[in-house]
């Protein structure tokens, strides 16, 4: 199935109210606390002579800093405001950004026709995916890798959602980014944990590697402690 017109309009509002500041987006991470160590995990099973996918790229941050470790960095997102942001960003840097739904089967598989086998980066998609899309979502991943790509998935689980909901119960309410999230209708650690690697595996995907790690936030507690949201990676393989 393709994303419901309100799951997408829900994205597009988003990213249409986010101004270009780096860190509005609370996922919006320095590449240091994201893309940096998971290349570190990543690239030993990963040839850096191959195009590598950003899947659900944002507004870029982290597609950019992967252009630096492989051959061609591109970035594709649901929204396209997402993915203006991102080229107002990337300042004539080599790397490359286009709008795709991940549910379009067809949209996906010309990707990879046009790229051929690539790697794909996936950071906490389909955990706040809509639950009729997800199997969509792992089947663009195996898609884009063909025989010859890897991937490396984070998601969150369901530590997180204890998390986000201890920062909702302040007596103030969400902090400022956390409240931009739920004012438009997104759904963080929506995935129960063992639907993720049964999702990968009902794509066809082979699990070559994976561990616990957290994805930390631009946001804060009142306490002033980093959001940070427990998370699950995965390095994987067609089959």
């Amino acid at each position: 199935m393709n994303v419901s017109d309100n799951y997408r309009d829900a994205w597009e509002s988003y990213w249409r109210e986010t101004s270009d500041e780096a860190g509005e987006a609370i996922w919006d991470s320095d590449p240091s606390l994201t893309a940096e160590p998971h290349s570190e995990l990543f690239l030993p099973y990963a040839d850096t002579a191959r195009t590598i996918v950003d899947l659900g790229c944002g507004n870029g941050t982290q597609t950019r800093y992967l252009a630096t470790r492989f051959a061609r960095a591109v970035g594709v997102d649901l929204s396209n405001s997402a993915v203006e942001h991102a080229r107002r960003a990337a300042h004539g840097e080599p790397v490359e950004f286009q709008q795709l739904d991940l549910t379009d089967t067809g949209a996906v598989r010309s990707l990879h026709e046009r790229l051929g086998d690539s790697h794909v980066y996936m950071r906490a998609v389909i955990h706040q995916s809509e639950p009729d899309a997800r199997a969509a979502v792992a089947a663009a991943v195996a898609e884009i890798l063909g025989t010859e790509g890897r991937a490396f998935v984070v998601e969150l689980t369901s530590g997180s959602r204890d998390v986000l909901r201890r920062a909702a119960a302040d007596p103030d309410g969400p902090p400022p980014k956390l409240r931009r999230v739920f004012h438009h209708g997104l759904k963080p650690a929506d995935a129960e944990d063992e639907e993720i690697p049964r999702l990968l595996g009902e794509a066809g995907l082979e699990v070559l590697a994976d561990g616990e790690t957290t994805l930390p936030q631009t946001e804060y507690l009142a306490d002033g402690t980093r959001i940070d949201l427990p998370a699950r990676w995965f390095v994987l393989a067609g089959k």
